[in-house]
């Protein structure tokens, strides 16, 4: 192996290393944003509130939006990502409410 090929393993191994502990973080914290949200669903429907609150929903796309930009991450795919999350937080809080 050249010493080119063997750097560029190297690297790779360290780009990997990074990405496994970042998926690591996304998949805690979102354990950790799906408690508080099951905790609003809970709230919710204790006090008879709907399970949706578009306007809510609308300010955290367009924030979501304005930090992916600063992340220098595709807007696009931020909104798109978000948007699924609040499908699944709609859908528990649904499940409380029954």
């Amino acid at each position: 192996m050249t010493d080119a090929v063997e750097r560029a393993a190297a690297l790779l191994k360290e780009h990997r290393a990074s990405i496994d502990r970042l998926d690591a973080i996304l998949v805690y914290t979102l354990g950790e944003r799906f408690k508080h949200t099951q905790a609003v669903g809970k709230l919710k429907a204790e006090h008879d509130l709907p399970p949706s609150d578009p306007t809510r929903e609308a300010q955290q796309i367009a924030r979501l939006e304005d930090l992916a930009k600063e992340a220098d991450l595709d807007p696009e795919f931020a909104k798109k990502f978000l948007n699924f999350i609040i499908a699944e937080v709609i859908q528990h809080h649904r499940k409380h409410q029954s």
